[in-house]
């Protein structure tokens, strides 16, 4: 089953090797991984998407939150969330095929952000899915150049969030470590 785990985590240099080395130790490939500083800059919000059991998964969640460097996690797909790719895709469009270019990227809702007598560059936003399609179809119109795509980036819905609160600053979690 796939999984997207959102981790909280000091932003100090080796935690995001740690947190990595963590899933490959175990034999476990990361399917994609994304982080970046929260409104916070001391803690970042790491978001990884590996394929496991849920009895893997828990054990790996346990193994992550054991780390010296992080925070607190959630298993995204444990419950409701929003999820979201951004992709970015050239293509080669010469002749009759750039209309149909110009027809795929309106029937997968994606921007057109670079043209040039040959080239298309698309831009795209939405589930992992969704972006899988679209490079699945766009293979079918014309060459495909380079594909970019940034990994999973998730967020549960509602009232449920994952966030370092006042009482966890990180001054008092690394005294308490």
């Amino acid at each position: 089953m796939r999984h997207i785990i959102s981790i909280l985590l000091q932003n100090q240099a080796g935690a995001l090797t740690r947190v990595a080395g963590l899933f490959s130790t175990r034999g476990y490939n990361i399917e994609s991984l994304s982080v970046a500083p929260t409104e916070d800059e001391s803690v970042s919000r790491l978001t990884v998407v590996a394929h496991g059991s849920q009895a893997v998964v828990a054990q790996i969640k346990r193994q992550v939150l054991k780390l010296v460097d992080v925070v607190d996690l959630m298993d995204m797909t444990a419950g409701e969330h929003i999820e979201r790719e951004l992709l970015l895709l050239k293509l080669r469009a010469r002749g009759k095929v750039r209309e149909g270019v110009r027809e795929l990227a309106a029937r997968h809702h994606a921007q057109l952000i670079d043209d040039t007598e040959t080239i298309y560059t698309l831009q795209m936003e939405g589930t992992g899915e969704q972006v899988s399609a679209l490079i699945k179809e766009a293979q079918t119109v014309a060459e495909i150049l380079e594909v970019v795509r940034s990994g999973a980036t998730a967020i549960a819905q509602g009232d449920k969030v994952l966030r370092l609160t006042p009482q966890q600053s990180l001054v008092n979690i690394t005294e308490t470590d």
